[in-house]
């Protein structure tokens, strides 16, 4: 038999446990979509999504652009088109912020505001913010330790020309 106090307590705790893994998945999506890349040895975007992945543009300007994509090689494709070695981005770095994630048992959705920061090869650079929801699933390898992304539904809400260097003699 066991204590009901002590079972609440091991609910919340897999609960933050299941967060913070959550975080670390869209942490290491982000870091490897950045440019240039500081992958860790034996990384790679695959791993971050489950057998099952969806990676969807939603709304006006991101569901033609990007569409559907199912499955991770699909995905990893698609986004392989935005990283070296394929002349796109000069840099490229993400910002998350208004951060949500709910865990419900084995099934986790987290919320995001992100900002993008891209120069491009031609020299145009662009700040792109997107609304972020993804769900997430514990990875079946590690009793739970590592959640995977199942279903990523990125929409752009807007953009705005900045510049990545700025000229000389301005200062911050």
């Amino acid at each position: 038999m066991t204590d009901p106090a002590i079972d609440a307590l091991l609910a919340r705790v897999k609960a933050l446990e299941a967060q913070n893994a959550v975080r670390n998945t869209i942490a290491r999506y982000m870091a490897l979509c950045d440019v240039p890349m500081r992958a860790l040895e034996g990384e790679a975007l695959a791993a971050l999504f489950a057998e099952d992945a969806i990676w969807e543009g939603i709304g006006p300007q991101y569901a033609n652009k990007f569409g559907r994509l199912e499955g991770p090689a699909r995905i990893v494709a698609m986004l392989q088109h935005y990283l070296p070695p394929t002349p796109h981005f000069a840099t490229n770095v993400h910002f998350l912020t208004g951060e949500h994630i709910e865990v419900n048992g084995d099934t986790a959705k987290g919320r995001w505001i992100m900002l993008q920061a891209s120069g491009y090869v031609d020299a145009k650079a662009e700040l792109i913010a997107a609304r972020l929801e993804i769900d997430f699933v514990p990875a079946a390898h590690d009793a739970g330790a590592t959640w995977l992304i199942r279903h990523f539904r990125t929409e752009r809400l807007f953009d705005a020309p900045w510049q990545v260097n700025p000229t000389q003699g301005v200062s911050a």
